[in-house]
């Protein structure tokens, strides 16, 4: 079995990643962002009504972005996942524009929702900046086994059983970690 150290990060450290890219184009720190989340990105543009050629191909195409564009990157202004995933999504965007060339023909309602402009007003970007700090500060209070379980569950992205398997830990042990970490998020929350 595999370390499970090895494969998964918490989120700050995928911001250190990207930084090392800007800083020092460091291939090693991009082949581990590649590695993490080309599969993520595809599987999420494949349940967005993407072919699978498709998927793979704007993949790539938003990890090389942040490649080019790592030193644009504020880890002040959000998470690295999301800004990643933001990528990915815009790039969605144009390639469903380009290939139907009217953005309405044949768009279903998710579809309208991404053709309007959704940039966030100003005081939501602080308000959700301040939220974030404040989901920090609570996870920062779980004790360690429980903050690795949502860590992994929720920024991850690990399903249960992989977590079990990455912790060497029972399955109910994962299960009971995490409604003790949610119980106390939601007192501190």
């Amino acid at each position: 079995m595999s370390d499970g150290n090895a494969e998964v990060r918490p989120p700050q450290q995928w911001s250190a990643l990207i930084l090392a890219i800007a800083r020092k184009q460091d291939k090693a720190a991009f082949g581990q962002l590649f590695g993490h989340f080309a599969p993520r990105i595809k599987a999420f543009l494949r349940r967005s009504g993407l072919d699978e050629h498709m998927a793979e191909e704007l993949a790539q195409e938003a990890l090389l972005r942040v490649w080019r564009k790592a030193e644009k990157f504020d880890p002040g202004a959000g998470d690295a996942a999301a800004w990643i995933f933001t990528i990915a999504r815009n790039l969605r965007i144009d390639a469903l524009r380009r290939t139907r060339g009217d953005a309405t023909q044949g768009a279903s309602d998710i579809d309208d929702e991404y053709l309007c402009d959704d940039a966030p007003l100003p005081d939501a970007a602080l308000v959700q900046r301040q939220s974030g700090e404040q989901v920090r500060r609570a996870l920062a209070s779980l004790p360690p086994d429980q903050r690795r379980v949502i860590e992994l569950s929720f920024y991850q992205e690990e399903a249960h059983g992989r977590i079990a398997e990455l912790l060497e830990i029972p399955l109910g042990t994962v299960k009971s970690r995490m409604r003790l970490a949610a119980a106390k998020l939601r007192s501190l929350l």
